[in-house]
């Protein structure tokens, strides 16, 4: 067992006393015991929660709510979005329109159309509570021991979030899950990722190491498997990565061969960077069946022929375990083959969609916590008479951070309400589907990977400008910022590199475009028809409009985008998937459209409900506008560059000035306003 004495949450935002004590961001006072014994099974495991049955029948799931007064509520909601909470119905309270992937680019959607953090109703805020209590109470206090890989630590914690329900959201109920919605299930993700080293335990574990069971498995796998997973009995892990074959998934040498008699499977082969290796009981392992067949098998830890490699010892996240395993001569039930032979591919990819769009969700909440860090501690830290969050460089840098903050956030909960909308429509019987689920996360493909790559640079550079406020104390080992940044290093390995899911962006928009599912083509024509006629004097959008300058950036930013692919798809034709840097480009346009467009509907949602958290949603969504204006202008320069030359790149050039003309916002004054709202409020405002 494993102790922890730990000062004061006030001390803790003092990191100018050198004579502190070392210690981490969040953590409150009192002593914290880690202990791997279980309470009462279907009880709360220790004192100060109370049941919360998600569909309002009791015995439906073990999930616990914080037993505080109502009163107190909102100190439990520190990461919660704090308006006052309206909502008691069971869905948001307007018509969440269940939009095609990637229609982003072409279409114009209203505020009413899109989830929001704000539409959370009464149920799944109390979720979101749940989970920041525990992130604040259990996770935060044993960082020491976690990243000094104390045994045990990760583990006892995996089965107290599993005793929450945390680790079986995903999971049907007829095999000891919960079987919520996907919007709980983002909410445990984003506000238990205080710490990157658990959360990527826990992400491992509650995705890529359990959906392939839940959602390509045999009943009887199901049966075997998956009670163990929801109650962390067993921990999960995912093994597809190799020495040879890192984005190349399919070059895997990994051999399984299946016995003359149709018994058992022979395994034989290496897996790299397995996340839980050292520490799972089951692990999804791809092979090649006689090295052709790319399939996937379920491998139990003691099996024979089964080796778990030495812990590798990492830049960052090094509390979590990541380990190679070694298969040889391991023999496995032929019932241990998942789903079908060959079609492995199938479960890799599909799973990899989930694992991006959950990724980037856990930069959200890494995001949120070191933001709230840099905050209070420019609150605090004194500088030349006054604190240094008086000064313009330093508001700066919490606006930039806030901002970007702010595009994820509403780029996450806008794509996840989509997947519950479709799920809706469905109807109960197909939404509960594996098959079905998996259609509708797959129809959002390019949302999930430009929020995993929007979400872990917004984490780098969040992480970033922590340690430019806190100076040489951010530097140092004794503070946890610079843990912060190492850690955020490898979200943009994760899941596919941002460099593989920039070309997954624009490549599957372009499929798309092909085959006629998405029409692109036409939007493309229509612009480059348009760009050619005389120039107008179209004011754009209604000056009288909320947000109206932000609006015609963003008309302008899709415009270029549009005008981008067209130049892009004449010049290379279908050869275009060869031109990296180009696909590259036109993603990072892409995504900014994206961004801005969410960002923007988030805030005018807001006005239009009166919440007064709509200024400081309005300042963050004209910051935005101006970045993604200069961002996707840069990447357009590039992309015709790359296209044309002489006369013909000259009048281009000219197209995109036209096209990208914009008025600027007063960013000094947008960006003091964003910090002061975020001085006030110690923390993220939203």
């Amino acid at each position: 067992m494993a102790k922890a004495v730990l000062g004061s949450k006030r001390q803790v935002c003092g990191y100018p006393q050198r004579q502190l004590p070392k210690m981490d961001m969040g953590q409150a006072g009192g002593e914290f015991e880690i202990t791997d014994e279980l309470g009462e099974q279907g009880k709360p495991p220790r004192s100060g929660y109370r049941p919360l049955y998600a569909n309002g029948r009791a015995g439906r799931t073990r999930v616990y709510m914080p037993d505080v007064a109502a009163e107190s509520f909102a100190d439990v909601m520190w990461a919660v979005p704090q308006e006052a909470s309206t909502r008691m119905s069971a869905s948001p309270a307007y018509p969440i329109v269940a939009a095609a992937g990637g229609s982003f680019l072409l279409e114009t959607r209203t505020p009413a159309e899109i989830f929001t953090p704000e539409d959370l109703n009464e149920e799944q805020r109390q979720i979101a509570a749940t989970v920041a209590q525990f992130a604040r109470d259990e996770i935060l206090p044993a960082a020491a021991a976690i990243e000094a890989k104390d045994p045990g630590v990760v583990a006892a914690l995996m089965r107290k979030a599993a005793e929450l329900g945390f680790t079986s959201v995903d999971i049907p109920e007829e095999y000891g899950g919960v079987g919520m919605d996907k919007t709980a299930s983002t909410l445990i993700t984003d506000h238990l990722s205080v710490l990157a080293s658990f959360s990527t335990a826990f992400g491992a574990h509650i995705g890529i190491a359990t959906l392939p069971l839940v959602w390509y498995g045999t009943a009887e796998q199901k049966q075997r498997y998956l009670p163990k997973l929801a109650s962390c009995e067993w921990i999960g892990a995912y093994g597809l990565s190799e020495a040879s074959s890192g984005s190349d998934a399919m070059n895997i040498r990994t051999r399984a061969t299946l016995s003359a008699d149709g018994a058992y499977y022979t395994l034989n082969g290496e897996k790299q960077w397995v996340s839980n290796g050292g520490i799972a009981g089951l692990y999804t392992v791809f092979a090649k069946i006689d090295g052709e067949k790319f399939s996937a098998f379920l491998v139990e830890r003691d099996t024979p022929g089964l080796s778990v490699g030495a812990e590798e010892h990492k830049l960052g996240i090094r509390g979590s375990s990541t380990c190679p395993l070694v298969l040889q001569d391991c023999r496995i039930p032929a019932a241990n083959l998942l789903g079908e032979a060959g079609k492995g591919h199938h479960i890799a990819f599909n799973v990899l969609n989930v694992g991006r769009f959950k990724l980037g969700v856990a930069c959200i909440g890494g995001a949120r916590h070191a933001l709230e860090a840099m905050i209070r501690y420019a609150r605090e830290r004194q500088a030349f008479g006054k604190p240094i969050a008086e000064f313009g460089m330093i508001q700066r840098k919490i606006s930039a951070s806030a901002t970007r903050l702010y595009a994820a956030e509403s780029m996450a909960y806008r794509t996840v309400g989509m997947i519950d909308a479709g799920l809706a429509q469905a109807g109960p019987e197909l939404a509960q589907s594996p098959r079905e689920t998996q259609r509708r996360i797959e129809e959002y493909a390019v949302e999930c990977s430009i929020l995993k790559v929007y979400g872990s640079e917004m984490l780098t550079l969040v992480a970033d400008e922590l340690i430019a406020t806190m100076g040489g104390y951010g530097y140092v080992e004794e503070y946890p910022a610079e843990r912060t940044y190492r850690d955020a290093r490898i979200n943009r390995i994760f899941e596919g590199t941002n460099e593989i899911n920039r070309l997954i962006i624009t490549g599957w928009l372009m499929k798309r475009a092909m085959t006629g599912q998405l029409p692109l083509l036409p939007a493309i024509k229509k612009l480059m028809d348009e760009v050619m006629q005389p120039l107008g004097f179209d004011g754009g959008a209604d000056a009288d409009e909320l947000l109206a300058r932000e609006a015609e950036v963003l008309a302008a930013v899709r415009k270029v985008a549009l005008f981008a692919a067209g130049v892009a798809s004449q010049r290379f034709m279908t050869a275009l998937q060869d031109e990296q840097e180009v696909m590259a480009d036109l993603a990072d346009i892409i995504a900014q459209v994206y961004a801005l467009e969410s960002a923007l509907l988030r805030a005018r949602k807001l006005a239009a409900a009166g919440r007064s958290s709509a200024e400081v949603a309005a300042a963050l969504t004209g910051l935005l506008a101006d970045e993604s204006m200069g961002l996707t202008e840069q990447a357009a320069r590039r992309v015709l560059a790359a296209c044309g030359a002489g006369d013909e790149l000259r009048t281009q050039l000219a197209i995109l000035r036209r096209l990208a003309r914009f008025t600027p916002g007063d960013a000094v004054g947008l960006s003091r306003t964003v910090a002061r709202i975020c001085g006030q409020m110690e923390r993220y405002p939203l």
